[in-house]
């Protein structure tokens, strides 16, 4: 076998050879990412040998480490082994997929509910299955690249597909737009519930009073909303006090479920059409048992211990106040998901840096996960953070924005 790294003009391996920015970064000792985590307890993380309080994770409720949640997913190994070994479609769906399908969607208040292998796909396949020939999807301009990447996949399938983008959360230009549309053609609206990168929450009871009146269907990408906002974690649509705000709800499990998967629910009909044209869904492999089993304990934990939400969104109000607080730049959050705006790529890599090496874990987004200007650190908060956690945060925080030249 030829393995020459030798390369050519029209050689389509060129471009690899090309992309050096990793490896300049790794040199420097600035390259953030793939950092191997070898071990967890509660909050915290074992990295390259050191202990680092985790701020950048997505297990919102701590989920993921309950032991309960851990010992279900055991169990289902032991019952059902290691994988259904097939599609949904064909040979891979177990009674334990219906049981959490029906569960799932009498805990977002929806008559049917279908599960996919991650949350990804859910997004990919159901907004795919949906939107044909024809017809329009109107999408926020900051909405997840998930969302993104399944109107990619509906316009690859047919060509005839109108795609509109409004400025981030602005209602005024929605409207415009649907204004704009022929109103007897078919629209989506696809939005996040909160938005994964700047954690503000999107303003659904003015959407849904536009949908009535333009003739649109809602598609709720509850990803960090579920478990994270709501009285009770319900979500968006409890965060507003409102009922059917949205046609369609979809979520993933690797956030506050504690696993990963994800679902979308909404009336049976429309369910149903989805199981039958979802192409991730029909050639992919099935969640496995144990990620099944560790969802409806969560779901479970989430039902019946609602202090957990209570808890991280005190948790969320003390750390967005803090950094405010500081002198950071946290945009316009209110969730658990708090960005530290810095813009600059080179000092947010820095500041990275310094949050790593004195034992604090975030995550340094940069464009095109933002857009370009807008780097950030993302920071996460979890229901089991100790205060004393939290106060160390903004302490190596408060050092490393000066150090970076940040504060």
């Amino acid at each position: 076998m030829n393995t020459t790294t030798t390369t050519t003009r029209g050689d389509l391996f060129q471009k690899c050879h090309e992309f050096t920015e990793a490896t300049e970064a790794r040199s420097q000792g600035l390259y953030p990412y793939f950092r191997p985590i070898e071990g967890f307890s509660g909050a915290r993380i074992i990295s390259e040998g050191r202990e680092l309080i985790m701020a950048g994770s997505n297990n919102y409720l701590g989920l993921s480490l309950d032991p309960r949640v851990r010992e279900a997913a055991i169990d289902a190994v032991k019952v059902y082994g290691a994988s259904c070994s097939g599609s949904r479609f064909m040979n891979g769906t177990l009674k334990l997929h219906e049981e959490l399908e029906q569960r799932l969607a009498a805990f977002v208040g929806k008559p049917a509910a279908l599960c996919f292998t991650t949350g990804y796909q859910t997004n990919l396949g159901a907004i795919s299955a949906l939107v044909g020939r024809g017809e329009h999807i109107i999408t926020d301009k900051l909405n997840h690249a998930s969302i993104m990447d399944g109107i990619f996949m509906a316009l690859g399938m047919t060509r005839q597909i109108q795609v509109h983008r409004y400025k981030h959360n602005n209602i005024e230009q929605l409207e415009q737009i649907l204004q704009s549309l022929p109103a007897d053609e078919p629209k989506l609206l696809v939005t996040d519930g909160v938005f994964s990168m700047e954690g503000d929450i999107a303003r659904l009871p003015q959407m849904r009073e536009l949908a009535d009146r333009y003739g649109v269907r809602i598609y709720l990408d509850e990803a960090h909303a579920i478990g994270v906002i709501g009285a009770t974690g319900r979500g968006t649509v409890e965060h507003h006090d409102g009922a059917a705000m949205a046609d369609l709800v979809m979520c993933t499990f690797s956030k506050s479920f504690g696993s990963i998967g994800g679902f979308v629910a909404g009336d049976e009909a429309v369910v149903d059409f989805i199981k039958h044209f979802a192409r991730p869904l029909i050639f992919s492999a099935s969640m496995p048992p144990s990620n099944l089993a560790a969802v409806m304990k969560s779901l479970e934990i989430i039902e019946n211990e609602p202090e957990r939400v209570s808890r991280l969104q005190q948790i969320a109000a003390r750390m967005r106040r803090g950094f405010t607080e500081l002198g950071f730049d946290i945009g316009t959050s209110e969730t658990a998901v708090i960005p530290l705006i810095i813009g600059d790529n080179q000092k947010t890599f820095l500041f990275w840096k310094y949050l790593y090496e004195n034992g604090v874990y975030v995550n340094p987004v940069v464009s095109p996960a933002v857009p370009p200007n807008r780097a950030l650190i993302r920071t996460s908060y979890m229901a089991i953070h100790e205060d004393s956690d939290l106060d160390r945060v903004l302490e190596v925080s408060a050092a490393g924005g000066k150090a970076a030249g940040i504060l």
